[in-house]
């Protein structure tokens, strides 16, 4: 009676509209009250605990960052670089934000954030180049995608905390497929260029090219900061966060100047008021978790699927096909939250990889996130290009089949994901 329950309630509230978080934790609320012997008071105890998790630190840090960069104009050099490296190309300044997401997404770990602080700069500078604008809006919304991917990324580091995996492994293993995924949008724009004759800027000067990257080169060594100072031992995937934290506001105060120290709040409380958002909806669906967990939900379904017999295949199909629905209605970190506890052991008695399965997730999670009705990226775009919501779903869509056929490849190519993270010996 509780399982049912739990869903019953969960899809009830989803149903009369009340926000899939509040959905989530109304449903694992009632049915501890309901079903379990836990105290009331005892229920806010567990909500508190299911969230308290260091690795889940790392999470206000890395929006934090993100935030500093964004308003410090770290953005901006960014995709300055990007041009001066890529815009002479046909189609360059399309190809130039794809690179700029990818350096962006390096430094935020946040898909929206990417859209947002490269959208808002690189789709306006395509229109006034004569590209159409619906053709920059699909770019950017589907380029803004590398931000759960590229390490570091929020998801990964709520993937590692909901499985207990290594979040440095996890970071090493998105570095392969993020790359991967980046230049095959680029190969993409410049076919379709060619085939359009969309402009080309003029090449840059070597001059102009090492003072772009000079300019940029403070945004830049923030991922070596980040990755190489949790994959030397130096700190954990969360003091790294801590410090590319501090580190985004000296450069943005001290360096680039772009901020004054009287904005420093602004900014502060506005990064805090998306880290509440997003802790909220994980708290709470870490409490909807812990109580599948605790009927032994994941146990019975490893069972049952075991003794189906089902091949790694065709699991990992079923799995993509769950993830793909899932993600067009419901936001990324409460789909791991919720699913991973279930998939894990299943992954692990078929002999896949857990950091495997969570590359797997993410890149489905980076296409729940331009799939409607929920794609967060699409409102996001939306509101950096002033398009309506079903005029840039149309720009996105064309984008779809090529990262369908990038999930087949890292689904069934786990050397993709795995190879670095072996080579690098983690």
């Amino acid at each position: 009676m509780t399982i049912p329950f739990l869903f019953l309630a969960l899809f009830v509230l989803m149903f009369l509209g009340v926000p899939i978080a509040v959905s989530l934790g109304v449903a694992g609320s009632l049915t501890i009250i309901l079903f379990s012997p836990d105290s009331v008071s005892g229920l806010a105890v567990k909500l508190f605990e299911t969230s308290e998790h260091y690795t889940l630190l790392a999470i206000p840090f890395f929006l934090l960052a993100g935030a500093f960069m964004t308003t410090g104009g770290v953005a901006r050099r960014l995709i300055d670089f990007a041009n001066a490296s890529v815009g002479h190309i046909r189609g360059g300044l399309a190809i130039g934000a794809v690179m700029a997401c990818m350096l962006f997404a390096a430094l935020s770990g946040s898909s929206p954030a990417t859209v947002a602080a490269v959208g808002s700069i690189a789709i306006a500078g395509m229109v006034r180049s004569g590209y159409p604008k619906a053709f920059g809006a699909g770019i950017v919304c589907n380029a803004g995608t590398l931000g759960i991917l590229i390490p570091p990324s929020i998801v990964m580091v709520v993937y590692a905390a909901a499985t207990e995996q290594s979040v440095g492994k996890l970071f090493m293993a998105g570095v392969v497929p993020g790359l991967m995924l980046g230049v095959a949008l680029m190969a993409a724009i410049y076919i379709i260029a060619v085939k359009k004759n969309l402009p080309a800027m003029p090449r840059a000067s070597v001059r102009q090219w090492l003072s772009a990257a000079h300019k940029a080169l403070w945004g830049l060594l923030l991922m070596v900061i980040i990755l190489g100072g949790i994959y030397s031992g130096m700190f954990t995937p969360t003091e790294a966060a801590a410090v590319a934290a501090v580190y985004a506001w000296f450069v943005a105060v001290f360096v680039y100047k772009d901020m004054t120290l009287r904005e420093c709040p602004k900014v502060i409380l506005e990064s805090g008021k998306l880290s509440i958002m997003l802790m909220f909806i994980i708290a709470n669906a870490m409490l909807f978790a812990h109580v599948l967990t605790t009927e032994q939900i994941p146990q019975a379904i490893t069972a049952w699927v075991t003794a189906m017999e089902l091949s790694p295949w065709m699991f990992l199909l079923a799995v993509n096909i769950m993830l793909l629905i899932a993600g067009a209605f419901m936001e990324p970190s409460a789909i791991i939250l919720i699913l991973a506890p279930i998939l894990f052991p299943i992954a692990i008695q078929l002999g896949i990889d857990p950091i495997h399965l969570g590359i797997i997730m993410v890149v489905n999670m980076e296409i729940g996130l331009i799939t409607p009705p929920v794609g967060l990226n699409l409102f996001v775009t939306s509101a950096v290009t002033g398009m309506p919501v079903g005029s840039v779903i149309r720009a996105a869509m064309p984008w779809l089949m090529l990262l369908l056929f990038f999930l087949a490849i890292i689904t069934y190519v786990p050397a993709i994901s795995l190879a670095l993270p072996e080579w690098l010996g983690m």
